[in-house]
């Protein structure tokens, strides 16, 4: 993906798309109760639902690019390669994913060992990557979780900057979670602040209002559980280059776990 200058001077901008999706392990099949996996199962189901949005956001990915880009949240800083090799082991069985086709074949051929460590955010990609893409290759770039949101925002800019380097078709996959307190029976528990903060973070994942998120506080965040916070700053700065706003098309956006989940496909705005 490539930004050139036309001879009227426009700059004509490449990266095409980017998409949000979250990472509860529930996306995985394999890791939800029977009668969600079994045929006929309720199409309403939430798991399902969610599920089937984040899949045509993948499918979607998978159609503008071979070669996707992470960013995603943890406990530490860390970046990860295409021969990146993983399992959901931790969340309950042990299925295993590879953030490329070597890798996957890797495990299934040779019994390569999973990193049983592999941040959330990369154990999803690698699932999406496998559900809508086999010959996909990925990358990840891992924020912590206290990382600064200019140090975040230089990050997004940073890869905006190297894709829009290159002539090769490349696709962003950001995943992140917001608020886990919006209910008694969320991760966090309930924190009667978060309802309005993941108001607002809705509204400006669904504009792709880059100040707004730019702006979220870093302890707040901390304080209401939205681990994704790193991420959406990121992702800001990715699009930052831009003279408006990304365009935005919200896939899902839902709180069924007392989780505040978004899924959306995010397009360049203000391109010549």
């Amino acid at each position: 993906m490539r930004s050139a200058v036309g001879t009227n001077g426009y700059r004509y901008v490449v990266l095409s798309i980017a998409a949000l999706v979250p990472s509860p392990p529930i996306l995985v099949p394999e890791l939800v109760g029977a009668a969600s996996r079994a045929p006929g199962a309720d199409p309403d189901d939430p798991p399902a639902v969610l599920r089937a949005a984040v899949s045509a956001a993948g499918a979607t990915l998978a159609g503008a690019a071979r070669h996707w880009t992470v960013l995603g949240s943890g406990d530490a800083d860390q970046v990860f390669g295409p021969d990146a090799r993983g399992t959901f082991r931790g969340y309950g069985l042990d299925v295993r994913v590879g953030l490329s086709a070597d890798a996957a074949d890797a495990i299934a051929d040779s019994g390569a060992r999973p990193d049983p460590q592999l941040p959330l955010s990369v154990l999803i990609a690698g699932w999406l990557r496998g559900q809508v893409g086999p010959d996909i290759s990925v990358r990840a770039r891992v924020l912590a979780a206290d990382t600064s949101a200019e140090r975040c925002a230089r990050a997004g800019a940073d890869l905006r900057a190297e894709l829009d380097a290159t002539d090769e078709p490349h696709a962003v996959l950001v995943v992140a979670d917001g608020a886990a307190t919006l209910s008694l029976k969320a991760p966090g528990y309930l924190d009667d602040r978060a309802q309005g903060c993941q108001r607002a973070l809705d509204l400006a994942l669904d504009a792709g209002d880059r100040a707004a998120l730019l702006a979220l506080d870093p302890d707040l965040c901390a304080e209401l559980s939205i681990a994704g916070r790193p991420a959406y700053q990121a992702m800001a700065g990715l699009f930052a280059a831009d003279s408006a706003d990304p365009s935005v098309d919200t896939l899902y956006r839902d709180a069924p776990y007392g989780v505040g989940y978004h899924v959306s496909l995010w397009r360049p705005g203000g391109a010549g």
